[in-house]
């Protein structure tokens, strides 16, 4: 529901503004909205007499966070990987049904032989999944095109998405995702000759906000990543990668040397590269979808991240392969239970963290100047979102300027 002037009244306010009080949370309070933005919040009884003419909307009680934001999705996509998941469980793991086909190869032939308006219906029943958990604004990645005319069809149904559903997205360059399977053995070739100038094109025609890439053994090496790192800066855009999923091949300290948003996985991360992130603000993206997906036993290090200071996002990671996960509140319950994440870490993991993840600054925070997304709970304490598995307590969302 679209966001007007009014004051909403008899309410909780889990704002995630500061760190003096727990959740940021203001008990009885209100929050004046003006033209898709938050004008003012505050105790119910400090309402500023310049706003007593707005309309009031009492809300029962509950209590008002954020939106929610997945800040690391590959939600367009073609067909499943179904039958993988049947041969981990077989014993193959995930670099072994990637080096025999499997993995993201096979996912990009499924996607390059769908349509534009397949891709698009396939990724809003997923979306709307999102949506009804009280998410505001989705992060999508291509990367299962590795041509051209595939990464721009899905960048370009990745801005489709908005148009379709109330809901702000991010998109995301991925084309140094992998290596299609009539460039193997020729990465660098695949690099120069058709990764970087589909970034090109991509950003020629605006569908790019940032730029992605996998840094990993069976993805692409740094000094790969690197190239094509130097394009986005020369672009203009900025950077996010893939890093330390598999091992440890120095892919956040590359990330961070250039200022990158976000280093995502990050489960073989050591202290050096944790630094590195601290010293230029970039946020850890924990996914614990694919961590539970791929039955792995090396956990991001939490306690370093905290350390440094480095601040922690969570999300999704909503892909056909290695995190099928279509839930961001369950991926909540999953940082606290398997990574021993706070309730508190959780939620502001996918507002305030998340939002900086994107590189967003009028999102993440229930406070004045921000946009009007909300999210309002059937809830009393915040912890419940972390709380409760297989359980979706929103009441509805508030969702001020789509863009």
């Amino acid at each position: 529901m679209a966001a007007m002037s009014q004051i909403l009244t008899d309410l909780h306010a889990a704002t995630l503004s500061g760190t003096d009080v727990p959740y940021g949370m203001i008990r009885d309070a209100a929050i004046v909205l003006q033209d898709g933005k938050i004008a003012w919040v505050g105790p119910q009884a400090d309402v500023p007499a310049a706003y007593a003419g707005l309309d009031r909307r009492a809300l029962g009680g509950r209590i008002v966070t954020p939106g929610l934001i997945d800040c690391h999705t590959h939600i367009v996509h073609g067909g499943d990987r179904a039958a993988e998941f049947e041969m981990r469980l077989n014993g193959a793991s995930y670099e072994e049904v990637a080096r025999a086909g499997g993995g993201i190869v096979s996912t990009v032939k499924a996607t390059r032989a769908a349509s534009e308006e397949e891709l698009l219906q396939d990724a809003l029943r997923r979306v709307d999944v999102l949506i009804a958990e009280g998410v505001t604004t989705i992060e999508v990645k291509s990367g299962y095109g590795l041509d051209t005319e595939t990464e721009l069809r899905m960048l370009r149904v990745a801005r489709a998405i908005a148009d379709a559903r109330p809901i702000r997205v991010r998109t995301t360059f991925l084309g140094a995702h992998a290596t299609p399977a009539d460039y193997a053995g020729r990465d660098d070739a695949y690099i120069d000759e058709v990764c970087i100038p589909t970034l090109r094109a991509a950003h020629a025609e605006g569908l790019v906000d940032a730029v992605d890439g996998f840094c990993e053994g069976i993805a692409f090496q740094p000094a790969q990543i690197a190239r094509v790192f130097d394009v986005a800066q020369e672009l203009g855009l900025p950077v996010k990668l893939h890093a330390e999923q598999l091992s440890n091949l120095g892919g956040a300290k590359l990330a961070a040397s250039y200022g990158a948003l976000s280093a995502d996985h990050i489960e073989y991360l050591d202290e050096d590269g944790v630094q590195a992130m601290a010293d230029v603000g970039t946020v850890a993206v924990i996914l614990p979808g694919a961590f539970y997906t791929l039955r792995e036993t090396q956990q991001p290090p939490i306690d370093l991240l905290r350390k440094h200071g480095v601040p922690m996002a969570l999300a999704t990671d909503i892909n056909p392969g290695s995190s099928p996960l279509n839930s961001l509140l369950l991926a909540m319950n999953m940082g606290c239970t398997l990574f021993r994440m706070t309730p508190e870490e959780a939620l502001r993991g996918v507002t305030q963290h998340a939002a900086a993840a994107l590189g967003l600054t009028d999102l993440g925070t229930v406070a004045p100047g921000q946009v009007a997304d909300l999210a309002v709970w059937d809830i009393a304490e915040p912890a419940e979102l972390s709380y409760r598995i297989g359980f979706n307590p929103l009441a509805f969302r508030i969702t001020g300027e789509i863009a």
